[in-house]
């Protein structure tokens, strides 16, 4: 009786086994399609036996094991981080684009071929009220377009700004979703499946908004820094990061009036937008800080689009009110067409305007010279639009030259980072590939595994069976 009995222990220790067994592959089926899910597996172990029956063997599971592969995971992280940086360039230059049009006959190039047309104009009649009042027309138009692209970087940085904030917002609140898990995890849930599908999928959605590395601990809880360096999460504290837009200390402000950068603050008050390399808060960072502040300027650098407008209208008032609106006795002076606010270089395309006291009369068409030329002056302004001195041009480059290497530089960039993210995206498959690899789930492997122990239970069931009734036909004969 007792080896029948042993047999039919053994035999009931496997049911067990294989329903184990079966209840992880069916665990993995029905989260196949889960995010951070790892295919879970449970090991068969062999017991001890002997041939004196005193030790009947049979098998038993050992712990169930995670066939993540936290190499895989880093890698896949790591191209997140990549793809994320390279989609908020592609788009935020996407938008900027729209507002920089090289074409000739709008915006700001448009502009300004009308009003050197019209200087031209001018200048075959100078004398004539019509030729006048559109030179003075089309000024307003120059400035109506630069005031509008300043407008439209205002804009753009104002909404980038307010996209910083809600990604800083949207890292802290992930953080402490890792926080609470990593609690979860010391009170005794280290070996839950789903706890831990949470944490990676958790993990992989904060690695496309900033670059971190993420370690998990002996006690199972996940490390998480910000560039390597700095702690988001440790165990079971979190440490909120901040965005704030002041002018350090260290680097004082050298452009009057401009607009302060914006800084990432960790939790003990320092300075760590170094640390940010990667992820939609690298993009955002690197808008606010250099690409937008290289356009409409900043509290370091006037910006292209203020040194246009700067250099335009100073040039045109220097040549209007070095000559004469009339020979006299005496000589009447020119006066300046163009204002703008003075003593802030980052606001001069946004204020800049016409003179609201100058009427077309007052436009100064004689050159006193010498040479004395009556259209003299007007000549010199239509001469602007294909420039043959340094004192019209900006940086050794016309007008027209010089706002088409600012539009173009911005298609560069857009068009490199379109270019980029597509190279991206193919990356960023090739990783999540080679980690479903690795430690996915497979439906034909578990499916196969599925007929393999349902075999196994039914045998082993067909063998407790068997030696139930053996059992019974035994006790019957003895009584």
């Amino acid at each position: 009786m007792s080896g029948i009995f042993s047999a039919l222990n053994s035999s009931a220790g496997a049911l067990d086994a294989f329903q184990r067994v079966l209840d992880t592959i069916q665990s993995n089926v029905a989260n196949a399609s889960t995010p951070g899910y790892a295919r879970q597996t449970i090991p068969l172990e062999s017991l001890p036996m002997n041939s004196t029956g005193t030790l009947p063997g049979g098998v038993t599971t050992g712990e169930m094991q995670s066939a993540r592969d936290e190499f895989a995971e880093q890698n896949v992280r790591q191209q997140f981080s990549s793809q994320g940086t390279l989609e908020q360039m592609s788009q935020s230059l996407s938008n900027l684009e729209i507002n920089f049009n090289v074409s000739s006959d709008s915006g700001i190039p448009g502009a300004l071929n009308q009003l050197f047309q019209n200087f031209s104009n001018w200048s075959v009649t100078p004398n004539d009220g019509a030729a006048r009042q559109a030179v003075i027309d089309s000024a307003q138009q120059v400035a109506q377009s630069f005031q509008q692209a300043a407008q439209n970087l205002a804009k753009a940085s104002s909404d980038t700004g307010q996209q910083i904030q809600q990604t800083v917002a949207q890292i802290n609140s992930l953080a402490s979703q890792l926080q609470a898990d990593n609690q979860q995890v010391i009170q005794g849930q280290g070996a839950n499946a789903g706890l831990d599908a949470r944490i990676h999928s958790t993990l992989e959605q904060l690695s496309e908004y900033v670059d971190i590395t993420a370690t998990t601990q002996a006690d199972g809880t996940v490390t998480v820094l910000l560039g390597g360096q700095t702690p988001l999460v440790i165990g079971t504290h979190q440490f909120n990061l901040s965005a704030t837009f002041t002018v350090p200390a260290s680097a004082p402000a050298t452009v009057a009036g401009g607009a302060a950068p914006v800084r990432l603050i960790d939790a003990q008050g320092d300075d760590v937008t170094g640390q940010v390399s990667q992820g939609q808060l690298a993009g955002q960072l690197n808008m606010y800080n250099n690409v937008l502040p290289s356009l409409g300027g900043n509290a370091y650098q006037q910006g292209d689009l203020n040194l246009m407008a700067h250099s335009v209208a100073d040039r045109i008032n220097q040549i209007l009110t070095s000559g004469n609106i009339s020979d006299g006795p005496p000589p009447v002076p020119g006066v300046p067409l163009f204002t703008y606010t003075a003593g802030s270089p980052t606001s001069v395309a946004r204020t800049l305007a016409v003179s609201s006291t100058i009427t077309p009369d007052q436009l100064a068409a004689i050159s006193p010279g010498p040479p004395y030329v009556s259209n003299g002056t007007a000549l010199n302004l239509a001469a602007l639009a294909s420039p043959q001195n340094a004192a019209d041009e900006i940086n050794g480059l016309s007008y027209a030259e010089f706002y088409g290497n600012m539009a173009a530089g911005i298609g560069r960039q857009s068009q490199d980072a379109n270019n980029q993210l597509s190279v991206q995206q193919q990356t960023l498959a090739q990783a999540r590939n080679l980690r479903s690899q690795a430690s996915g789930v497979s439906l034909n492997d578990e499916a196969a595994q599925l007929v393999e122990f349902q075999a196994a239970y039914q045998a082993s069931s067909k063998m407790v069976t068997v030696l139930d009734e053996l059992t019974q036909a035994t006790i019957n004969m003895l009584q």
